[in-house]
């Protein structure tokens, strides 16, 4: 039996890919083993988001073949789908395919390796419909991650990812059922839902958005947790009073996107609706669910950003109340508009304001998990760490407890919250 290995770089919608070529390889007879022992086959499905994620792939495929020179090293996804050249001067690399070969990935590595072919890259930038993939198992065991849409429209001026994922499609809503299903039927409790760009969900099949899938999966199946992955700030219409009656199941946790809270560095960033429309959205899930989960990203130094663009963007942030910041140092990337503009920021002073954002993103969540002491929340059990039990609430908070006799593994218990420990919340079960 022939040992393969895999490495994942990048988003959940990449992992979820992962997890489908394991399944796709094991039904041929394939043996999945650990990308750091020996194998006859190693497969990075990589990352090109930035130019560390290029380089990082790079090592993942050095050192595949360093690990046994004899086998067979495959690059897969969206480096060489933007990078055909780079990736084919590779010495190390056997094997390159682009992000469409993944749905048949045992068809095209047998075929090609048996060929002598270097590439397989099918081009991305016209029309298509949604490629299938399913999952029978995902990495996390009670929590899995299932991508319903791939591509953007978007083209935000420092996003190389429309030209590795090509256009938005979606996936039809049966299929999305029938794998919701399965993966229920063999012992998960909660999905969540990931996509390039999730809120355009749909749009490609006629009337049907995200929010009709949330009342199919409500109304079709039994999953008791559905999380949504990240999402735009328009995609989360202004009046969603009824949402908790409508969708019981879904999880009060929402990534909305900021970037910027400057209208000015929004518009160079192509990024369509301004801090106002934020704003109102955040006012209006809080309305809905007060307590919750509410994250962003945030980029800084942003081309031509100035002290005033970034000090607008600290107020804006503090004043929102968010669970979680996560701050990125503007880059170069090559390919996007971005990369062209005059009026790039000093390193240093990059440097600076992410730092300065990181320590306000530390106390906005340091705020937020103090709402919870006192309270009783809903968590669902994943792993025995250190001689007690953790797992996560609706509102994706982690939580620990004291070890019980029994395991609590896949289980979601009642924890009344006394109090915080760094980035986690700590309790007791009640009863």
């Amino acid at each position: 039996m022939k040992k393969v290995a895999f490495h994942t770089l990048g988003c959940k919608v990449n992992q979820y890919e992962t997890d489908s070529m394991m399944s796709q390889f094991e039904s041929r007879g394939y043996r999945v083993v650990d990308f750091n022992g020996p194998a006859d086959l190693y497969i990075v499905n990589t990352c090109t988001v930035t130019h560390l994620s290029d380089r990082k792939s790079r090592q993942m495929l050095r050192r595949g073949k360093r690990i046994n020179p004899e086998a067979r090293v495959v690059a897969v996804g969206c480096y060489p789908q933007v990078n055909e050249g780079l990736v084919a001067a590779l010495p190390e690399v056997d094997l390159f395919l682009g992000n469409l070969e993944k749905a048949r990935i045992v068809d095209w590595v047998e075929k090609a390796l048996s060929l002598g072919e270097r590439v397989r890259i099918e081009p991305i930038h016209q029309p298509r419909p949604y490629s299938e993939m399913t999952i029978r198992n995902s990495h996390e065991k009670t929590r899995a991650f299932i991508k319903i849409q791939d591509g953007c429209d978007q083209f935000c001026s420092y996003c190389i990812i429309p030209y590795a994922r090509g256009r938005s499609r979606s996936r039809l809503p049966a299929h999305v059922v029938e794998e919701v299903r399965a993966l229920n039927r063999g012992g998960y409790r909660e999905v969540v839902l990931t996509g390039i760009h999730l809120g355009s969900y749909g749009k490609d099949l006629g009337d049907f958005g995200l929010l009709d899938l949330l009342r199919v999966l409500h109304e079709e199946t039994d999953i008791e947790r559905i999380r949504l992955g990240s999402l735009e700030p328009g995609s989360i219409p202004e009046d969603i009073t009824d949402w908790p009656e409508r969708f019981p199941r879904l999880c009060p946790h929402f990534h909305l996107s900021l970037q910027s809270g400057s209208s000015g560095v929004l518009r160079r960033m192509n990024r369509h609706y301004t801090p106002e429309v934020y704003a109102r959205t955040v006012r209006s899930l809080r309305d809905t669910y007060p307590l919750a989960g509410i994250t962003t990203d945030v980029i800084a130094g942003f081309v031509g950003e100035t002290e005033a663009e970034f000090q607008e963007t600290r107020d804006f942030l503090a004043g929102l109340g968010l669970s979680a910041i996560h701050v990125f140092k503007y880059s170069d990337r090559e390919g996007t508009r971005a990369s062209k503009m005059p009026g790039k920021v000093a390193e240093e002073v990059k440097t600076r304001r992410s730092a300065e954002l990181i320590q306000l993103a530390e106390a906005s969540k340091e705020a937020y998990l103090k709402w919870f002491v006192g309270r009783e929340v809903r968590v669902l059990f994943e792993t025995l760490e250190e001689g007690r039990w953790s797992g996560h609430t609706e509102e994706y908070l982690k939580v620990s407890v004291a070890a019980a006799t029994d395991s609590l593994v896949n289980r979601i218990l009642k924890v009344r919250i006394a109090g915080v420990a760094g980035e986690m919340l700590v309790g007791e079960i009640t009863k």
